[in-house]
């Protein structure tokens, strides 16, 4: 199935509901899916992304906040404001500090290091699209943010990264994508959350092509806070058919030493916490270094009356003992390596 081309709202061809420009495809949303196309067909298309925004993943356990709630988030003027009213709770907290967190360092380096260039992209899990932000701000022209979350994928087209493409579906069941191949298909800080691995590596390695790419980024190997179903480091190489291996704690430090990560055999990654693999075109490195933000910078908003206040204690937990490279007081004059070090980050502009 072809999702074709649609209008910003609507229903396709294939019968796929589309609001807001982001076809809603996913898997096993069948009710979910009629209810908003007759939303569609009587020209309700305020209550039909609202039926959307009250969708959530399987792992998610806090109910959707009041449809009246929900229907004020097109109104509001930040990121921080649209995931507050949509009641996104822990997941905001991680979304809003993305920018400076260890696991997003790593996820830069291991793009670095096995850079797309001008293959189309598809970022599996792209949540509100900051490792699609880090590519489009770089030069990548072709991007695909797939998501299962509808309402993820709105506020990466809002607020994050206006100029990919979005796609709520299951990568496992989605529609024809309309990608050229080969591909570049990613997926960072998600995989283990996967219930079937299997067939979303069968997946993302038949959206690469033969000659296509797949990166999966932070990898949970240790059973820790939000590990959802972690495996070996071997078994993730076999599912992925990965023949180059990282530690994740070792992809961080590299970018905040302003070196190449070195690569590890799955054996000696059996203590990591989290690894990343690469299978297929193993492709080059970026021809610039995205240790250093894209301007304009500003200072990092975990930092408030000179000391650094994570937002939650769960974030806290997460990472905190991870997060070395952000000292707990505001340095006074700022260090050479500031914005490498994400003292200063490239925050959307409607942050």
């Amino acid at each position: 199935m072809s999702l074709g081309t649609a209008a910003p709202s609507g229903v396709t061809a294939a019968g796929v509901p589309v609001v807001d420009g982001i076809p809603f495809a996913r898997t096993g949303r069948e009710e979910l899916q009629g209810r908003v196309a007759d939303l569609l067909a009587d020209g309700e298309v305020d209550r039909a992304r609202v039926a959307l925004f009250a969708d959530a993943d399987d792992w998610w356990t806090e109910p959707a906040p009041p449809a009246g709630q929900l229907a004020q988030v097109p109104a509001a003027r930040t990121l921080r404001e649209a995931m507050a009213t949509l009641g996104m709770g822990r997941v905001g907290d991680y979304f809003a500090h993305r920018w400076s967190d260890p696991t997003h360092l790593a996820g830069l380096a291991l793009l670095g290091r096995h850079w797309p260039g001008d293959a189309p992209v598809v970022d599996v899990a792209c949540g509100i699209g900051t490792q699609l932000r880090e590519l489009a701000r770089r030069g990548v022209a072709d991007l695909v943010g797939l998501d299962v979350v509808w309402s993820k994928l709105w506020l990466a087209r809002r607020f994050v990264c206006p100029t990919a493409r979005y796609v709520c579906a299951d990568v496992t069941t989605a529609p024809d994508l309309q990608v050229d191949r080969p591909a570049y298909v990613t997926c960072h800080d998600a995989f283990y959350f996967f219930r079937d691995k299997a067939a979303a590596a069968t997946a993302m390695a038949r959206l690469a092509g033969p000659d296509g790419t797949v990166v999966v980024g932070h990898a949970h190997v240790a059973d820790t806070v939000s590990a959802g179903q972690p495996l070996a480091p071997a078994e993730y190489a076999g599912l992925l058919g990965a023949t180059v291996l990282y530690d994740d704690e070792e992809l961080t430090r590299s970018l905040l030493e302003r070196r190449p990560p070195r690569p590890a055999a799955a054996e000696e990654l059996a203590g990591s916490e989290a690894i990343a693999l690469v299978a297929g075109d193993l492709r080059g490195p970026a021809p610039v270094d995205l240790g250093e933000p894209l301007g304009p910078l500003r200072p990092n908003p975990l930092y408030t009356d000179g000391g650094l206040r994570w937002p939650s204690e769960r974030y806290a937990a997460e990472y905190g003992p991870r997060s070395a490279h952000l000292p707990a007081r505001w340095p006074d004059p700022l260090p050479a390596d500031a914005a490498r070090r994400r003292l200063l980050v490239d925050l959307p502009e409607q942050w």
